[in-house]
């Protein structure tokens, strides 16, 4: 059972760095705005398996800091490039 948590950790971190190279190419802003959120995405949830495969449970407190952070921040950005103000 450790072992699939590891390996299932590996794989999210495999996304995520799928997803720095689509953050980085990008057509328009607001692809990289949703790359970057789905990336934060995949971060929390390596966090949280990691938590589980290194049995810390403090590590889920990161985790949940990454998670509503990363959501503020894409709020914070989708209304900044609707309206032009914070």
């Amino acid at each position: 059972m450790i072992a699939a948590i590891g390996v299932a950790c590996l794989v999210e971190i495999l996304i995520a760095g799928l997803l720095l190279v689509r953050v980085g190419l990008g057509p328009t802003v607001c692809d990289r705005i949703v790359a970057l959120n789905t990336l934060s995405t995949q971060v929390t949830l390596a966090v949280l398996l990691f938590a589980a495969f290194a049995d810390r449970s403090i590590y889920l407190d990161v985790a949940i800091w990454l998670a509503s952070f990363s959501y503020l921040a894409t709020i914070v950005w989708s209304r900044y490039l609707e309206r032009g103000l914070l």
